[in-house]
């Protein structure tokens, strides 16, 4: 267990906004190296290949992304502050005042404070409208433009992180972090591999193809390229998803810590293939596995790219989060154990005649 919480940790810490993978797909490809064949392609997309794949069974994609929500450099002013825009979907309020780390044309990380005006300098107007995202900037403690860029090295199009160290408390057994939308499932992913990589399944119905999957969190646009490469069949899609235990109504709660992985049976980008999710459901009832259920009025994942791209079946296995797209989040280990759970009980049920009614259900 003290490998797999250290796993999360690190995995959380690494800095990967969308386009930036690069750390991430390092640290992953170290691992998948030990039990397949990995390649990536230049929207930084990493695949592994097991061995035992023979080529002439049906082909599951298993799926994570590998981007976090971050920011860009999009002007430096002349007092040294610096302008940027969001990558993926951020409240402004959410990052007033918060540290972030800006990769500089060096590779390193250059702290730096998201400005916060403070009341003594805001007017009734001023107060009255809250933050926007224009009026905050970032400050790496410079002066002036000409010192952002020749003593800070930070130009336009850096990329910009959280500035988060991950920590787990064992009292309650939740990890506090940033970027788990989605490394949380990118943890899960690599464990859920492994296994499948021993002995134990060599004679599965099926092949496998794990694909760590890039700038999930601005379009889904890793994920329709590796879509096109593998043509999987069917698919398991790993997530870090919004809990909403803290936010919604408690008759709307659908997605709550420490309750089990959720699967969605519809959000904006896509309508779950319903035998697909409903066996996932009964295999989780049959094992005792925990388990919620959706229907989101908000929100895609990888799982609509692979579903379009050829009608392959997906199912996400979202492991809650709460407050996602923010500095500071919360995730389950017990919710992160019963995931891995759910997957490989799904994956050890899947015979050869069960996969040919999920591919053909109404043969």
């Amino acid at each position: 267990m003290k490998k797999q919480i250290e796993r999360i940790k690190q995995l959380s810490d690494l800095p990967g906004v969308s386009g930036f993978e690069d750390d991430v797909v390092r640290f992953v490809r170290e691992d998948w190296q030990k039990i397949g064949d990995t390649h990536t392609d230049s929207l930084k997309n990493l695949y592994v290949e097991l061995p035992k794949n023979s080529w002439n069974r049906p082909l599951i994609q298993l799926d994570a992304h590998s981007d976090e929500v971050g920011l860009i450099v999009q002007a430096i002013k002349p007092n040294g502050l610096i302008q940027f825009l969001p990558v993926g979907g951020w409240i402004p309020s959410n990052l007033a005042a918060q540290k972030v780390k800006i990769r500089n044309s060096s590779g390193e990380y250059i702290s730096g404070i998201i400005t916060s005006k403070p009341p003594h300098f805001m007017t009734e107007t001023e107060r009255a409208q809250g933050v926007s995202m224009q009026s905050l900037a970032i400050d790496v403690g410079a002066s002036s433009k000409e010192e952002v860029l020749t003593d800070y090295g930070v130009t336009i199009g850096s990329p910009i992180v959280p500035d988060v160290e991950c920590s787990f408390n064992e009292r309650n057994g939740l990890f506090t972090g940033k970027a788990f939308d989605c490394r949380i499932g990118v943890a899960c992913l690599m464990e859920v591999l492994a296994e499948l990589a021993s002995d134990e399944l060599r004679d599965a119905a099926y092949d496998v193809v794990g694909t760590l999957t890039s700038q999930e969190e601005v379009g889904l646009r890793g994920a329709e390229v590796a879509a096109k490469r593998v043509k999987p069949d069917l698919a398991i899609v790993f997530e870090g998803c919004p809990a909403d235990d803290t936010s919604v109504d408690e008759f709307l709660v659908q997605s709550a810590l420490n309750q089990g992985p959720m699967l969605r049976y519809f959000d904006v980008s896509m309508i779950t293939n319903p035998e697909w999710q409903q066996y996932a459901l009964d295999i989780a009832k049959e094992h005792q596995i925990p388990v919620q259920v959706s229907v989101r009025s908000g929100g895609g994942t990888n799982g609509a790219a692979i579903t379009r791209y050829n009608g392959a079946p997906a199912i996400v296995v979202g492991i809650p989060v709460r407050y996602a797209h923010t500095h500071h989040c919360y995730v389950s280990l017990d919710d992160y154990l019963a995931a891995k759970e759910l997957v490989l009980a799904l994956l050890r049920s899947l015979t050869e005649s069960r996969l040919n009614h999920l591919l053909h259900p109404l043969d």
